[in-house]
């Protein structure tokens, strides 16, 4: 072998360990986020729309910040008193917690609505009329992705980021974990051998607290929830060195009175934690004939059906849409094995087996269904499927279709 030759199949051999050796961070913030606060106020907007009208339409994009909400979008369904809407956001901010000096579910936070009628524009592409079925909202692409790094077939960053705050935020809400506040943010840092994740190096968590806490004190109450949230295995080789809790020193003034908050600013913490791509569009405020939010929730239900069936390791799929047509222009599969058979035959599958127009996927997940309020913090994916119908894209009910391939 030329030593030329030599160097060459070298640089080869690092590139393909730097492919599977490496560390990989996902964050995740909680409902008390003031990002969080807005997508949780408007998808409340959604519910309470489709409770007394499953075919309403709705886009709602609301604003916090100091002791102030808006609401601006547009709706068509039922006529429902701005006053109603004014209470249910009051209800929301009470639920996530914040009774503070700058923001509370309280009359000290003024609350607008500035909700109109939907475009007839819009309508006129997205409505079904003699021979043409009902169209996308949008034009646009959206991703699904699953791998089998954790139970629910989620990347495990983003798993156990969630995790940590959900378990804070059950807690505080219990009374169990007192002093402190609904915003929080946490980020996980995981290392990776051979594309699987080995051991977490490192976890962030900032969390606002009451004046009553110091720096220790807030250390000593949070740090549990690391090891209630993360498998023992995983923890092994954290050093204490490399868990930062409120690194600042000090997070009193939080919520929308400490940054202002818009909905759909998360968009990365709501999918797979960057992971994998994500097509643009926020879910959170639109009815399920907005693609943004339909067709991801179906294409993560195809990608975990295709893992869960035990076909491959991971699996990426990618749809796009074109405004009033009904039909993807395109559908893309991506799996852990390069095998181009596999692929087009899964390809297939999908094309053969599903409706992904919006009424077909409507119908196929049950998605004209007041259930998406609690979609709005700790992630859209990696949940529980309910009685309700709440994260029904989360079933694995396909795989005996993709157990053919």
């Amino acid at each position: 072998m030329s030593f030329y030759l030599h160097i060459v199949l070298s640089f080869l051999n690092i590139e393909k360990m730097t492919e599977k050796n490496y560390l990989f961070t996902s964050e995740s913030v909680s409902e008390g986020h003031p990002d969080k606060v807005c997508d949780r106020i408007s998808d409340m907007v959604v519910d309470s729309y489709l409770s007394k009208d499953p075919f309403s339409r709705v886009a709602c994009e609301t604003l916090t910040t100091t002791n102030k909400v808006v609401l601006a979008g547009e709706i068509r369904g039922p006529n429902i008193n701005k006053s109603e809407i004014i209470e249910k956001v009051r209800d929301c901010i009470k639920d996530i917690g914040y009774d503070q000096e700058g923001f509370s579910w309280k009359d000290q936070t003024k609350v607008e609505s500035h909700l109109h009628e939907q475009s007839t524009d819009i309508a006129m592409g997205v409505d079904s009329k003699d021979n043409k079925d009902e169209g996308a909202g949008d034009q646009g692409i959206m991703f699904g992705y699953a791998c089998n790094e954790t139970e629910d077939l989620m990347p495990a960053p983003i798993f156990y980021s969630h995790k940590i705050l959900r378990l804070m935020a059950q807690d505080r809400k219990s009374g169990v974990l007192k002093g402190i506040e609904p915003d929080s943010k946490s980020q996980v840092t995981m290392e990776y051998e051979n594309g699987k994740p080995k051991k977490v190096t490192s976890v962030v968590i900032s969390t606002q607290h009451s004046k009553e806490l110091n720096q220790e004190n807030v250390k000593e109450i949070i740090l549990p929830y690391i090891n209630k949230s993360i498998p023992k295995e995983l923890l092994t080789d954290l050093q204490k060195s490399e868990i930062y809790i409120n690194p600042t020193g000090q997070f009193i003034i939080g919520g929308p009175d400490g940054d202002t908050g818009l909905t759909g600013r998360k968009i990365i913490v709501d999918t797979y934690g960057g992971a994998a791509p994500h097509g643009g569009g926020a879910f959170s405020g639109k009815d399920p004939t907005k693609v943004d939010r339909s067709a991801a929730y179906v294409s993560r239900y195809l990608a975990k059906n295709v893992v869960a069936s035990g076909l491959t390791d991971k699996c990426l799929i990618q749809l796009s849409y074109a405004i009033g047509v009904s039909k993807p222009l395109s559908i893309y599969v991506k799996l852990a094995e390069k095998d181009h058979d596999k692929i087009t035959e899964v390809e297939k599958i999908i094309k053969n087996n599903f409706d992904l127009s919006p009424r077909g996927i409507r119908e196929l997940l049950s998605l004209n269904k007041p259930i998406y309020e609690i979609t709005s913090s700790y992630g859209h994916f990696g949940r529980k499927p309910t009685d309700k119908g709440e994260f029904s894209w989360e079933k694995t009910d396909k795989t005996s279709l993709f157990k053919k391939v």
